[in-house]
């Protein structure tokens, strides 16, 4: 996958301050001739006094009316749409404010600087993700190995980097199951902190799949009953149970019925099983695996009112998901705007799978969309996803290049109001 890295616009607070600005000037009384020192002088011939007077008008006139107005114009006596269009800009200013979310997961460090925009959504000013593997051998050991806090430390490093300098109104850091299981993970914070600065919080299995939930609201359409929301992880994935086929509130996250978060992801499942070399026999042990997870879930059913109609599908957030759109599109190259929010039909998912077990490990590796890094991988992500289908069975798979990130930054803007505050200035006229 490749970096999402958007450089925003200027904002347009800018424009309306030198707007304001130089109304103000436009108000200012400047001298129509050269200052009194230049006339004290013997009076010339007329025609030579003529051209004296015209190269005051035009060459010291402005130099004077620069420096007047801020010096003798105080705010009051400014008129009042140009103080309207001064506080208009200032609340404006105000609501520029920028968040910042990272997620250091089992397999990926992921950064989102954002500035809320319209109502529910923001803009990315900057963007960062590198896998770094953090949960490699973790099943084995039960420890972080040196390589692994290694790559994530010098990744973390590049987002601390992103970071200095900001003024930030809301940031929140997480790590979640590499750290949540090792026995030196809060060792390993310790470290982050002491070497980039940055204090990142261990969240629970609970936190996450809500903050998967958050990131992916906007996905989920009004003629929308049940959604099975997932997300494929390293080290773990997590599942929510979603029913809106009653009062329906904004938050997304205010209509989890059930969630799970199964001890399993991409990169412990291949570890376990093999990811580099992938039979069919193995592909249906890796299923298998996760479907008896999947068995022990005591709320599984709270949907089965809902997943026979046609108001029920599946949503996922992953490199997984996106991974198989991406090569169902024939994408040269990874293209976020293209992958997120796709839909995909059963037949379309079922294709997509059977293409990727029958390629070698060289062919996923020289495939665009999953790259060296992904392919020993991707065929564990697609056991689960497989699992998932089966549990859950839907016409429909809906693709979220989105999760645990725009949940923290949707979720922090949402506390802060900043949405109720934009909109009510933008109501107001300029």
């Amino acid at each position: 996958m490749v970096n999402n890295h958007e450089e925003g616009d200027a904002p347009a607070v800018a424009e309306l301050h030198c707007d304001g600005a130089s109304a103000a000037v436009g108000h200012s009384d400047a001298p129509e001739f050269a200052p009194s020192a230049t006339r004290s002088q013997p009076t010339p011939p007329k025609r030579r006094r003529r051209k004296r007077r015209r190269r005051g008008v035009f060459v010291r006139e402005p130099e004077e009316q620069a420096v007047r107005p801020a010096a003798v114009t105080p705010a009051a006596a400014l008129p009042a749409d140009v103080r309207r269009s001064f506080a208009y800009a200032a609340r404006l200013e105000q609501q520029d404010a920028l968040y910042a979310a990272l997620d250091l997961g089992t397999n990926n460090c992921r950064l989102l600087v954002a500035t809320p925009s319209r109502p529910g959504q923001f803009r990315v000013v900057d963007a960062f993700s590198r896998i770094v593997r953090l949960g490699e051998g973790l099943a084995a050991s039960g420890r972080l190995s040196d390589a692994a806090m290694e790559r994530a430390v010098d990744a973390l490093a590049v987002c601390a980097q992103k970071l200095t300098g900001r003024q930030l109104s809301g940031v929140r850091m997480i790590a979640t199951e590499a750290c949540r299981s090792a026995a030196n993970g809060q060792d390993f914070l310790k470290r982050v902190r002491r070497e980039t600065g940055l204090e990142l919080e261990i969240i629970d299995r609970r936190t996450e799949a809500r903050l998967a939930v958050s990131g992916c609201g906007s996905l989920v359409t009004r003629d929308t009953d049940g959604v099975v929301l997932f997300d494929i992880g390293g080290g773990s994935s997590e599942i929510a149970l979603i029913d809106l086929s009653r009062h329906r509130t904004p938050r997304l996250a205010d209509h989890i019925v059930s969630w799970t978060s199964l001890p399993t992801g991409v990169v412990s499942l291949a570890e376990r099983f093999g990811g580099r070399n992938v039979t069919r026999e193995t592909f249906e042990a890796m299923i298998a695996d996760v479907s008896e997870m999947l068995a022990q879930f005591d709320g599984g059913g709270r949907l089965a009112h809902i997943t026979a109609t046609g108001r029920f599908h599946l949503l996922g957030t992953s490199g997984t998901v996106t991974t198989l759109a991406g090569v169902h599109l024939g994408l040269k190259r990874y293209d976020r705007r293209r992958v997120d929010g796709l839909w995909m039909e059963r037949a379309s998912v079922d294709r997509m799978i059977e293409t990727i077990l029958g390629w070698s490990f060289h062919e996923r590796k020289a495939n665009p969309c999953i790259g060296s890094e992904r392919a020993d991988l991707v065929l564990a992500g697609c056991a689960i996803l497989e699992a998932i289908r089966r549990h859950w069975p839907a016409e429909r798979l809906r693709v979220a290049d989105r999760g645990l990130r725009e949940g923290m930054l949707n979720e922090m803007m949402a506390r802060d109001g900043v949405w109720r505050r934009r909109k009510r200035v933008e109501a107001e006229p300029a």
